[in-house]
């Protein structure tokens, strides 16, 4: 027994010493990892960035390429500058921005490469090639900036900036260490989306040097060398011609214009209003033009159709019909007259006799009607109780069209909006049981509580459309080829209506196109456009026009949204920008060629004029009510600064459009124009 352990002990350490002479085996003589580190002096790690994926239009058309450039890395630990002055004379900067730039790199690490200038034009490195023999410790790597073939759709692209500290840690945190401190990185719009997807692989290359610092040749003929591999090409659903000919009918305005595929949720067109110059945004502009759009009190950085807050107006009563039908509390032959309703109409027209020529008169007393008998449609006693219970069905009924929820459209910084619930109204009256129907009711007509941004009501023109179900609104239609994209941007979604309800919809839509609350400017003879008018109220200066449409009416092609700011009725100001972006998609160009020049040209008064005159006004104190300090806390605050990443974490960048109050509590909703 003794023996038997006593072999069984040195047949351990044995194995033990095998295992041992095998590890040193490899990392001395087969391992050539402890060979590089050890020969770190002789032979320089250049780490290689690839070049960004490259996106496409939906026709295949070159959106966002790449052109070369070299940036500078200094290691603080090897740098060496014995005439300062020379080096700054050759690469054209000053003594102190060199004493500061090799500060931020010590600080940063003193034996880790870090940026010390960047995008250097190819003909800027060819000068100063053979001077970096007299410095050692400096090194160039191979970069590439942005570069846009076209200036349009700017904030959807988004832009790539220099990753910051605190992003870089978080990702770190993370566990990607792809990234060093100078990189680039997408900061907004469909490059930060699909950034793992755009920014490739990082190549390596083993360079041998001289006590100089001189290459000489590839390390062992490059057989440790990894070559970059490029980021993947992005293939747009944007119709660049549309988004083109959008950009330019919102010049000299401030809103939003989305138009959407409705048979794949493709997005064609999306169009942010005052936009930039993406090129500004690629190369050593960069800070001086980010701040220049920081300080704008316009927000051009800010991409509006996901991003800003209005309330939808009567463009909301489409929904509020096909409700109220599902619901089975209207018919299409329901009528109601102007009596008994606070909410009046603020021009004269036909009484509306059925759901048709309440949609083509935009009445309304009729929607007042309509939802207060869907709140009421249930058998409870007390009317407090009997308000929570059928809104809490109707919200259940409306979220369906993605009123108050995210459509998980594929850019960042989507907003919700809001759909007041129960519990809201519970927070807002400061309890349950203290409001009813009267309170809410300004939700009627798309006002109140309600809060969408322009994507979300595009969506809208896109289900009705499709006369019931809808894909989620998506940028990409393909990773490097059509149709690779995530399962959910291919899902049908219903809203639970049923089809029919859909054809009386759709018949009010072409009656107020026809001969309704669309101007004349807004008309197509030989197009019909299906649409609805819609006013935003607005605390400051004109209300928001709104205007959602699809066409044709059969087999429609494009479903569209317009949302211009300070602009007034819907139907004279958004609905013309809307129809002719309809006619240049479906048609590939536009006939009507005056009305084009005249909308191109229009402008209107914008939040900054407003608050000029406000501002030149004597200011007057007055107290607010309970209900209209909550209605500017939520929604109406907007910032006269705005603070977007440079390349950090997301930060809270949406503007939330100011909108006029609602009344105290108990008092009669406001009247609103059409």
């Amino acid at each position: 027994m003794d023996e038997l352990r006593k072999r069984f002990i040195q047949g351990f350490f044995i194995l033990i010493a095998f295992i041992y002479i095998c590890r040193l085996f490899f990392l001395q003589v087969v391992d050539e990892t402890y060979k590089l580190d050890a020969e770190n002096n002789a032979i320089r790690k250049i780490m290689q960035v690839p070049f960004r994926g490259l996106v496409y239009d939906r026709n295949k058309k070159l959106i966002v390429s790449n052109t070369v450039v070299y940036d500078l890395y200094i290691t603080p630990k090897k740098a060496k500058v014995a005439d300062t002055l020379r080096f700054c004379q050759i690469f054209g900067i000053t003594r102190q921005s060199f004493d500061s730039l090799t500060h931020l790199a010590r600080i940063y690490s003193p034996v880790r490469p870090s940026l010390f200038l960047r995008q250097l034009s190819r003909e800027d490195f060819a000068k100063v090639q053979d001077a970096m023999v007299d410095y050692p410790g400096f090194e160039f790597q191979l970069s590439a900036v942005r570069t846009y073939d076209s200036k349009a759709m700017a904030n959807a692209l988004g832009y790539v900036g220099e990753i910051s500290p605190e992003r870089l840690e978080k990702l770190e945190e993370e566990g990607d260490e792809y990234y060093r401190q100078g990189d680039y990185i997408g900061v907004t719009g469909l490059e930060r989306f699909y950034e793992e997807d755009l920014r490739g692989e990082r190549g390596i290359k083993y360079m041998m040097v001289n006590s100089r610092g001189v290459e000489k040749g590839a390390f062992k003929g490059g057989a440790f060398d990894k070559n970059p591999v490029a980021g993947k090409n992005l293939l747009s659903s944007v119709d660049i011609n549309l988004q083109a000919y959008a950009d330019s009918l919102m010049q000299h305005k401030v809103g939003s214009v989305v138009a959407i595929e409705p048979s794949t949720g493709e997005v064609l067109a999306m169009v942010s209003a005052p936009t930039y110059d993406p090129s500004q945004l690629s190369g050593r502009t960069f800070s001086k033009y980010f701040q220049t759009l920081n300080l704008n009190p316009l927000h051009p950085l800010l991409n509006r159709p996901p991003s800003a807050y209005y309330r939808p107006g009567s463009t909301f009563k489409i929904i509020q019909a096909l409700v109220a039908l599902q619901m089975g509390v209207i018919t299409p032959n329901t009528g109601f007259g102007h009596a008994g309703s606070p909410i009046r109409c603020s021009h004269g027209h036909p009484v509306a006799s059925d759901v048709q020529k309440a949609i083509q008169y935009s009445c309304n007393p009729y929607f007042y009607q309509t939802y207060k008998r869907m709140i009421y449609n249930n058998s409870e006693k007390n009317i407090f109780k009997k308000s929570a219970l059928g809104l809490q069905k109707w919200d259940d009924m409306v979220a369906k069209f993605g009123i108050g929820q995210s459509l998980d459209i594929d850019l960042p910084n989507e907003k919700k909006g809001k759909l007041p619930n129960v519990a809201y109204y519970n927070k807002m009256y400061k309890g349950e049981l203290t409001w009813k129907f009267s309170n809410i009711a300004s939700n009627s007509i798309g006002e109140g509580e309600i809060i969408v941004n322009p994507l979300k009501m595009a969506n809208v023109a896109a289900i009705i459309a499709n006369r019931g179900w809808y894909i989620r609104p998506h940028l990409v239609k393909g990773i490097d080829t059509f149709g690779a994209i995530d399962p959910k941007y291919k899902e049908k979604i219903s809203v639970g209506i049923d089809r029919r309800h859909f054809n009386t919809v759709i018949d009010g839509m072409v009656l107020a196109v026809n001969n309704g609350t669309v101007s004349g400017d807004g008309r197509m003879s030989d197009i019909q456009m299906c649409g609805k008018t819609g006013t935003s109220q607005n605390r400051h200066g004109e209300n928001h026009s709104i205007f959602i449409a699809f066409a044709p009416k059969d087999n429609p092609k494009i479903a569209i949204a317009v949302f211009v700011e300070n602009a007034g009725s819907g139907g004279a100001h958004a609905a013309p920008i809307a129809s002719l972006c309809i006619e240049k998609y479906i048609k590939g160009h536009v006939d009507r060629k005056a009305i084009e020049t005249k909308w191109m040209n229009k402008s209107y008064p914008n939040l900054l004029t407003v608050r000029n005159e406000l501002a030149s006004k004597p200011k007057t104190q007055m107290k607010p009510d309970t209900a209209q300090k909550v209605d500017e806390e939520l929604f109406l605050t907007t910032p006269t600064t705005i603070t977007l990443p440079i390349g950090g974490s997301p930060k809270k960048n949406e503007v939330k459009i100011p909108m006029s109050p609602k009344k105290a509590i108990n008092s009669k909703p406001s009247v609103k124009k059409k």
